[in-house]
Formats: structure tokens, sequence, C-alpha cells
């Protein structure tokens, strides 16, 4: 009988393309619009098979951006989009209300929030706002690097 070994075979397949994908989904403008986009996320990511490290680290975006969109703008919805991009997750808010007035300024040591966009720039390889296509509203996104599962 042959040792048990709980190796596993290491091949390459170059021929095999980079794995694609979309999904959007809209969210009212309500205090658990968070939650349900981090679920939401959660549950896409796993059909995709993506690692558990890209799954957190999307959730943890997708949160932020979504409160960013809730809070500075006068939006009531929001549009979400994740989209598997080669080696990339892109993750999007469209929001559709006027964006903040005032420029963003930074936290304070004892404050609880503000910092949300400093965890976006951590976590994505790049990021950006962009007009929406129909011209209301704005649409912040941000590229994460697939983090190969372990």
């Amino acid at each position: 009988m042959p040792p048990y070994s709980r190796a596993q075979s290491v091949e390459r397949h170059d021929d095999v393309a980079p794995p694609r994908g979309r999904v959007r989904f809209r969210l009212p403008a309500t205090e658990t619009s968070p939650a349900e986009a981090r679920r939401r996320t959660r549950h896409q990511l796993i059909e995709w098979r993506t690692s558990l490290d890209t799954c957190d680290n999307a959730q943890l975006v997708i949160s932020e951006l979504v409160t960013n969109a809730l809070r500075h703008t006068e939006s009531e919805s929001v549009g979400c989009e994740l989209e598997l991009l080669g080696g990339l997750l892109r993750v999007a808010v469209a929001s559709d209300g006027i964006g903040p007035r005032n420029a963003p300024t930074l936290a304070g040591p004892q404050e609880e929030g503000g910092r949300g966009l400093l965890l976006v720039c951590a976590l994505a390889s790049v990021w950006g706002v962009r007009p929406r296509d129909d011209g209301r509203g704005h649409v912040v996104w941000a590229d994460l690097p697939l983090v190969p599962a372990a």
C-alpha cells in the first residue's frame, strides 16, 4: 500500500483564461445597506471561488464605499458592481446624489470615523472616482488584487 501523502500536484496551465465575471445590485439608502453589500459580496466571491483574503478585503472595501456614498451624498439608493478583470477584482459603488461640498479632512486620533478611504487605499492596487455614464452622480471604484488561495 503506498504511503499516504497530502502533497498536491503543482501544475501550470498557461492556456487557462483568467476568471471573468460581473454582477450588479442596487441597495436603498438605509443603515443596513453596508451590511447587505458585504453579505452579497461574500456570497458572490465564494461562488466565484476567490480566496478568503480577497473576499475579506472586498467586503471591507464595498462596506466603506457604500457607507461613504450614503453619508456624503443625497442618494436614495446606491448601485454596486463586482467585476473580475483577470488578476483583479473591481469593486464599484455608484451614487445618484451630489457629492460632498467640502474637501475630505484627516480624522483626528480620537475620532471614530474618517478613515474609510485610507483603508481602501491600503487594500487597492488603484482606486478612483468618475462621473456616472448618465451624468447623475459619480462612481467610486477600487481594483483589488486577487489574492491566491493558501
